[in-house]
């Protein structure tokens, strides 16, 4: 019974999906394979239709309708997502190992130099006033402070490094 409906309904089963498929914009094979699919779920759950012709031509529509509703809701992407010019995951997770490194190294440091690198690091991106008035300290010796701060965070970096 099978073979006899696939033979009778295969002319008319490819030219309803290549009318139809150019105006819901797939591929003939691919709507005529949906349809192929769809009688076969139909054959093992209510037995052959009764007309097979008008069968192959409402279900042909059907999925040409199916089709154009499911591009009108697809968003197509701006650019693959593996052209994306940013970061991979491996890069972030070196990055974020990296911060995390040197957040470690300033709160080894001494004195108020791990107030003042934090706040010099912060994200927020504080003015040299707002951190002299969180730290509590004249704004004109901030930057002899930092530079003091900075070369002993290089020497202590300079040790780690040396002593992997």
């Amino acid at each position: 019974m099978t073979d006899e409906l696939v033979t009778t309904l295969s002319p008319l089963l490819a030219a309803e999906a290549s009318a139809e498929a150019h105006a819901c914009g797939d591929e003939p094979g691919d709507l005529e394979q949906t349809v192929w699919l769809r009688l076969l779920e139909r054959l093992d759950t209510a037995g052959p239709p009764a007309d097979p012709q008008r069968w192959v031509r409402r279900a042909v529509r059907s999925e040409a309708r199916r089709s154009r509703r499911r591009t009108r809701a697809e968003r197509p992407y701006a650019t693959e997502p593996a052209d994306d010019a940013g970061p991979g995951p491996e890069q972030r997770a070196m990055d974020a190992a990296g911060r995390h490194a040197l957040h470690a190294a300033v709160r080894r440091l001494p004195g108020r130099c791990p107030g003042l690198m934090a706040a010099l690091l912060a994200p927020e991106d504080l003015t040299y006033r707002e951190i002299a008035g969180e730290l509590g300290i004249s704004q004109g010796s901030l930057g002899p402070e930092r530079s003091r701060c900075l070369g002993c965070l290089r020497r202590l970096l300079t040790a780690e490094v040396a002593a992997r």
